[in-house]
C-alpha cells in the first residue's frame, strides 16, 4: 500500500469537458478507456444480469444443449439482433446527445419502445434505463450531468440502449469505442446466462466470451455503417422464445 499525499486531479469519471490531453501519454483516450469499462461492467447495477434474452426459452426447448449451440445462438443474436438494434441506436444517440438534438433522441428512444417484440423485451429495456437513471442519480455529482440530460428528455420511459448512450456520450471515448464496450457488456451478462441455464462450466463461459469477443468489432462496424432506413429489428425465432419464457413453467431469469 502507498502512503503520502494523494494526487490533486478532480477529473470525474463522467466528465468529459475537465479531462485535458498531454503530451506524450494521452490522458483523455486514458480516461475515456475506463469509463467505457466502467458502462460496460456487468457490476453496473442495471440488472442485465438477471435476463436471458430467450436463450432459457431456447435451453428449454432443446435448441441450446451444449458449448457450441449455445455460443452459435449468442453469436447469431449479436449479428442478427444486437448489431441491428440496439448497437445502431446507440452508435446514433451518442452524437444527437453529444449535439443536445432531443428531437433526435426522442425519435430513437420511441423506435425502440416500439420496435420490441415481446412485452418481455420491452420490459427489460424500461427497467434497465429507469436503473440507469437511478444509477446516474446515485452518483451525486460525479453523475449529475448524465442524470440531468435523462431528465430533460422526456422520455418517459427511457428506453436502456438511449440512456447508455447518454452515459457514454459524457465520456470522451469514440463512438466506435463505446459500442464495443456496450456489446462486450451485453456478451458478458449472456454468457452467464448461459452458464446458468445450460449448464455450462466456467471454462467452457471463457471460450464463448473470446468467440463473441471476435465477433463484436464486425458487428459494430455494421452498426456503424446503418441509417434510419437500415436500421432493423426482426428476430422472429428470438421473440418467439422470449414470448414463450414469458409463460416457462419454471425460470432462472426475469420475465
Amino acid at each position: 500500500m502507498r502512503t503520502g499525499t494523494m494526487p490533486t486531479d478532480t477529473t470525474t469519471p463522467l466528465d468529459m469537458d475537465t479531462a485535458e490531453a498531454g503530451a506524450g501519454s494521452s490522458p483523455r483516450s486514458a480516461a475515456g478507456l475506463l469509463q467505457i469499462l466502467w458502462l460496460a461492467s456487468p457490476a453496473l447495477p442495471v440488472g442485465g444480469f438477471s435476463y436471458s434474452e430467450g436463450l432459457e426459452a431456447a435451453v428449454d426447448a432443446g435448441l441450446v444443449s451444449d458449448e457450441a449451440s449455445a455460443a452459435q445462438w449468442l453469436i447469431d443474436q449479436l449479428h442478427l439482433g444486437l448489431a441491428r438494434t440496439d448497437l445502431a441506436v446507440v452508435a446514433q444517440a451518442i452524437p444527437a446527445w453529444r449535439a443536445d438534438d432531443l428531437a433526435r433522441i426522442q425519435a430513437l428512444n420511441a423506435w425502440v419502445l416500439q420496435t420490441r417484440e415481446t412485452s418481455e423485451f420491452r420490459l427489460q429495456t424500461e427497467q434497465m434505463g429507469r436503473s440507469l437513471l437511478e444509477w446516474a442519480r446515485c452518483l451525486g455529482e460525479l453523475g449529475e450531468g448524465v442524470f440531468r440530460r435523462l431528465q430533460s428528455a422526456g422520455l418517459n420511459p427511457a428506453s436502456y440502449p438511449v440512456a447508455m448512450a447518454s452515459a457514454a456520450a459524457s465520456t470522451d471515448a469514440s463512438v466506435r469505442d463505446s459500442l464495443i464496450g456496450f456489446a462486450f457488456g451485453w456478451a458478458e451478462n449472456m454468457v452467464q446466462a448461459a452458464i446458468k441455464s445450460v449448464p455450462l462450466g466456467q471454462s467452457a463461459g471463457q471460450r464463448m466470451l473470446a468467440r463473441l469477443a471476435r465477433e463484436i468489432p464486425t458487428a459494430v462496424d455494421h452498426a456503424l455503417g446503418l441509417t434510419d432506413d437500415t436500421r432493423q429489428a426482426f428476430t422472429p425465432l428470438l421473440a418467439i422464445h422470449s414470448a414463450r419464457h414469458e409463460v416457462q413453467y419454471s425460470r432462472l431469469f426475469r420475465s
